[in-house]
């Protein structure tokens, strides 16, 4: 089963349109785009739409069915020829999806980058969806605010402040806030798949 969480906002409305016209760039129809990534027409149509709002694992489903990842798909333009060194807070792009997540990382185009670090922000009862999702690679990183269950491979833990995690991203994984505030990790994995 697909997660679809149920939103009506700017943002979705704006990467719903974005999620069309990649789409239709492809030349895919939505019966065509819902066969290759598992995700039915009609969710399909409802975020293209703005209708509603993907859980991180079905929007990776359908940006890999469009050979697109998801920092590609946030990217808010081209990176100039000479890279930045310094990235001041307020430009960092949030690549999360459904509601209550913030995944800040660098903004650009990914290309040349081997490795992308993100600042995860869990808001109470944040869940990445219900269904595990990999993708290749590695993550690591530390938690430092709040309560964040780890689900790798079926087994699940729970990182509290100070706590560390390292994991290939090849196995079934997803993120949750258990705890009773806000939580937060900082993050990062190679090669970059956001």
């Amino acid at each position: 089963m697909i997660e679809v969480v149920t939103t009506q906002s700017e943002s979705d409305l704006q990467e719903g349109k974005r999620l069309r016209a990649l789409r239709t760039a492809n030349g895919l129809s939505l019966r065509a785009l819902a066969d290759a990534s598992g995700v039915t027409a009609s969710a399909l149509s409802q975020i293209e739409n703005g209708k509603n709002s993907p859980s991180v694992s079905t929007l990776k489903k359908i940006l890999a069915a469009l050979g697109a990842t998801l920092g590609e798909f946030f990217a808010k333009g081209e990176e100039s020829s000479e890279q930045s060194v310094v990235y001041p807070a307020l430009s960092l792009v949030n690549v999360a999806t459904g509601s209550n997540l913030t995944y800040l990382t660098l903004p650009g185009v990914l290309l040349g980058r081997t490795i992308q670090i993100m600042d995860e922000r869990y808001e109470v009862g944040a869940d990445t969806g219900p269904e595990l999702y990999s993708h290749a690679g590695e993550e690591c990183g530390v938690c430092i605010e709040g309560r964040i269950e780890l689900t790798v491979n079926g087994r699940s833990e729970v990182l509290e402040p100070g706590d560390a995690f390292y994991f290939s991203s090849t196995l079934p994984h997803r993120w949750r806030n258990v705890g009773k505030g806000p939580a937060r990790m900082i993050a990062a994995n190679t090669p970059p798949t956001f």
